[in-house]
């Protein structure tokens, strides 16, 4: 798969902008598109023009979501080129910068850091963490909205639309496909392969809870998109970072082992320490956070404390979750990536 590795210091890890090009058609199109920085662009446009392209040869750009290291640059590319960038419908007023759907991000968001317990202090970092990076968002791109399902033909290859949301609402991975009479099948192909944004990545376990305050249950959502990319059985994926993964239903079922784990160690929290906020559970699970982690520590200990609540074994009550008495907790049926 051609790919084009593009530099990120704001978050961990390079970004992977993928090429679709068809040479009998001269169908162009891109997976991703990296963080809009004047340098990532010109390394971009430097990719590109190896390949024999410049950005307004772009016919098509499928984003996998909303995150600015994901789509920042779609909105530029898409005034130059006059590409369709597609994305899933939850996703859509995000890439495309609906004010209502911004302020009401930034409304979750303040709202669950006080429910979190997360101090003024780094409630004042994170912000003005958040507001430097909002100079990498680039530009509003207008999108045409995917669901799960459907199929895309661009640059020459056939996607099928697999919604995996948990990191963030709208994720999609995109399988490839052939052509259009082998979507929607219950079983792919031997020696199939995705596109998987940030569902399954090869180092890091994408964040839960943190990354995308609008997502509802966001352990249980991850859990059934892990469950569900495991089934898929894929022989290679390409992540939004890093290496392509060669067997990635083991990485999807090592990362549900993962949260099972972590899970684990919230309950041990809670036994050994009592009653405490979210803010607090995330200081013992990963120490002190600076950064976009004052909102992905807590956010973390967040989803996997809601699971816990929906699953009966812990109670939130006046902002704190204690174990409940007697609740019979057994965790390889309260996290695993069959939920």
């Amino acid at each position: 798969m051609d790919r084009i590795s593009l530099g990120n210091d704001e978050f961990e890890g390079h970004n992977n902008a993928y090429v679709l090009a068809d040479p009998d058609s001269d169908a162009l199109a891109l997976v991703d598109t990296g963080i809009a920085t004047p340098d990532i662009r010109s390394d971009f446009a430097d990719g590109l023009a190896e390949r024999g392209y410049d950005f307004s040869d772009v016919d098509d750009i499928v984003l996998t979501h909303f995150h600015v290291d994901h789509a920042g640059l779609a909105g530029e590319i898409q005034a130059e080129s006059g590409a369709t960038v597609y994305v899933h419908e939850a996703d859509a007023p995000m890439v495309e910068q609906e004010p209502d759907a911004l302020a009401d991000l930034d409304e979750r968001r303040r709202a669950y850091l006080d429910e979190w317990g997360v101090p003024a202090a780094s409630q004042d970092e994170l912000l003005i963490f958040l507001d430097a990076s909002s100079e990498i968002e680039g530009e509003p791109a207008d999108v045409t909205t995917i669901e799960d399902g459907d199929v895309l033909e661009v640059g020459g290859r056939t996607l099928e639309v697999v919604h995996t949301p948990g990191h963030a609402a709208g994720l999609c991975c995109y399988e490839i496909r052939d052509g259009p009479e082998t979507a929607h099948a219950d079983a792919v192909d031997d020696g199939a392969e995705a596109f998987v944004g940030d569902a399954i990545l090869p180092v890091y376990t994408p964040n839960v809870g943190g990354a995308d305050v609008r997502v509802e249950r966001p352990l249980q959502q991850y859990l059934t998109a892990l469950r569900r990319l495991a089934d898929r059985d894929y022989d290679r994926v390409w992540p939004g970072h890093r290496d392509p993964i060669e067997e990635p239903t083991d990485r999807a079922l090592t990362i549900a082992e993962h949260h099972r784990e972590r899970t684990e160690n919230v309950l041990d929290v809670l036994s050994e320490h009592g009653p405490a906020d979210a803010w607090t559970v995330s200081a013992h699970l990963f120490g002190d956070l600076e950064g976009i982690h004052i909102v992905h520590g807590p956010g973390e200990a967040y989803a996997h404390l809601d699971h816990l609540r929906h699953e009966g074994v812990v109670e939130f009550d006046d902002g704190e979750y204690q174990l409940i008495d007697g609740a019979d907790i057994e965790i390889e049926h309260v996290v695993t990536a069959d939920d």
